[in-house]
């Protein structure tokens, strides 16, 4: 069923050699690769004509098709012929142009991100280091009958809602309120917090004046996760002693989620000589195994919700989320969205940052200079966008890079420390995001989220936040979570914490499948909810 197999890396284009243990069960001869990042370019005797899709249902090849490693690894060929992976390390690709190509992917370049931001906090996108180690050799397995596939969920083949909360605005009293109303409505949530109180607000909750509050998300049953020290940034002498002597406050956290440019962030360590050398060993000191990227895949509005659809992550997507608002909104989102999330490339973000923060104080500028850089920046600003308004019939259907092979989690080293990084989903209007039609989608694609949230925000221009005037929860927000809660007593929503998440979802990593001689597949160390497929 092989035709042959190219070894595909930046500086290598080499065949390699396969073995047929049986009928039903060919090894690839990759056990001597020693590369971080290559591709396997498999050429099979049949056309693809069908693939196992991120929904769990058969779809066919006439687009770009994608499998990560939490999503079943099965094709059907026009013999009908079942091909599936022995294991679901790598990324498995099928293109129309080329149906008869399986490409196995290791590591390819946006696969794994994490923001980098260099000395003069200019922002770099790198590739995750890690290995690929395999605990068998890779083999692709032949059945005529049928194919296994596991679930993501601990609910069978469910959809899987996560939230992480980043707590820029909380207070004693809006944090009190937050966690009454998801008490009320059964949810879970991964709570950021700020363990020393150090900001510009005198009424940011901290552990350090309201732990007891604090705590009580964790007897609530909520996971907490540092949200780095402070809320505002001290001097890089006094910030630097702040992280190396901080002690957990409750037994294990393990989620540290980078917040603003603390000099000792995760996406910042590496240009401060203070820590770069040892800061994997004083996150693991402290027991902290999981850590943001400072990426998300996009941004939730209508038909917009599935981390793991790539084609969600569209400029045309994005576009039907919000067309219903009006133009000026419209153009505004649009314009954000092309730079945070389409280019995502630090010079747009800072271009479109000091535009911004110029046009809401232009009324109090007086000086000429500033007033015609402002324009210039504008000028700047108008080129950068022509390019994708030109040609938007192209550009509105391309997948944001970052999203492209759907990263939810994956390992990092760091120092020589393992650790798991995190991608998210931005959700700012609540109202839109977890309305029941976008609930209903995320079910249907037996979908997945890790929510990057700001439930106490109190900003105007936040259309759809949770609270609106003194605090008050916002006209039908209680609805859009009640109908969340009526979907996870029903087992059609699985409502993990981050580490409850990545601690049964990285099961799936060490899944191994088998073949016998009669084309039989089996599962040799299952500990998952599976099924056949045929």
């Amino acid at each position: 069923m092989i035709k042959s197999i190219q070894l595909l890396s930046s500086d290598i284009d080499k065949s390699i050699g396969f073995t047929e243990i049986h009928d039903h069960k060919t090894v690839l001869n990759v056990e001597a690769i020693e590369l971080v990042s290559f591709t396997l370019k498999i050429e099979l005797s049949q056309p693809i004509v069908l693939f196992r899709n991120h929904d769990y249902t058969w779809v066919d090849v006439n687009k770009k098709r994608i499998a990560n490693w939490f999503a079943p690894k099965l094709l059907k060929l026009k013999n009908n012929r079942i091909v599936q992976a022995n294991q679901n390390s790598g990324i498995w690709e099928v293109n129309p142009k080329k149906n008869t190509i399986l490409y196995w992917h290791f590591n390819p370049k946006n696969a794994n991100p994490i923001a980098n931001y260099d000395r003069n906090n200019t922002k770099h996108i790198i590739n995750a280091v890690s290995q690929n180690i395999f605990d068998k050799p890779l083999a692709l397995l032949f059945t005529n009958d049928f194919g296994i596939e596991v679930s993501r969920s601990k609910f069978p083949f469910s959809a899987i809602v996560c939230f992480t909360d980043h707590c820029d605005f909380d207070t004693e009293e809006n944090l009190v309120l937050q966690r009454q109303f998801f008490k009320r409505h059964n949810i879970k949530v991964t709570k950021g917090f700020f363990l020393n109180h150090f900001s510009k607000r005198e009424d940011t909750a901290s552990f350090e004046f309201n732990s007891a509050e604090i705590e009580a998300w964790i007897k609530d049953g909520h996971e907490l996760a540092y949200h780095s020290l402070s809320q505002s940034i001290k001097s890089a002498k006094e910030s630097f002693q702040d992280f190396l002597a901080f002690k957990p406050p409750f037994g294990i956290i393990k989620t540290w989620i980078d917040h603003g440019f603390q000099p000792y962030n995760f996406t910042l360590y590496s240009s401060k000589d203070e820590i770069k050398d040892q800061y994997g060993h004083y996150l693991k000191k402290r027991n902290i195994s999981q850590l943001w990227n400072y990426i998300d895949s996009g941004t939730a509005v209508d038909g917009v919700i599935n981390q793991i659809n790539p084609q969600q992550f569209t400029l045309k997507a994005y576009y039907n989320g919000i067309k219903h608002l009006g133009i000026k909104n419209i153009v505004s989102l649009i314009i954000k969205e092309v730079v945070f999330h389409y280019r995502n490339d630090d010079y747009g973000i800072r271009l479109y940052r000091e535009i911004v923060k110029y046009a809401k104080t232009i009324k109090h500028k007086k000086s000429r200079i500033k007033h015609v850089y402002f324009v210039f920046n504008i000028v700047k600003f108008v080129i950068y966008l022509i390019p994708i308004l030109l040609f938007w019939i192209i550009h509105n259907k391309k997948i944001y890079p970052l999203a492209e092979y759907t990263p939810l989690f994956f390992e990092h080293e760091l120092n020589g420390q393992t650790f798991t990084v995190f991608q998210t989903l931005e959700m700012i209007n609540f109202k839109n995001a977890l309305h029941s039609k976008n609930l209903d989608l995320l079910i249907k694609e037996k979908g997945l989220f890790i929510a990057h949230t700001y439930f106490s925000a109190p900003m105007n221009y936040h259309d759809g936040k949770i609270f609106g005037e003194k605090d008050k929860i916002n006209t039908g927000i209680e609805e859009r979570f009640n109908y969340l809660s009526q979907k996870m007593a029903l087992e059609q929503i699985w409502n993990p914490t981050l580490s409850e998440l990545i601690g049964y979802m990285e099961k799936t990593k060490h899944v191994k499948y088998d073949c016998n001689k009669d084309g039989e597949i089996f599962i040799s160390n299952n500990e998952l909810i599976s099924r056949q497929v045929r």
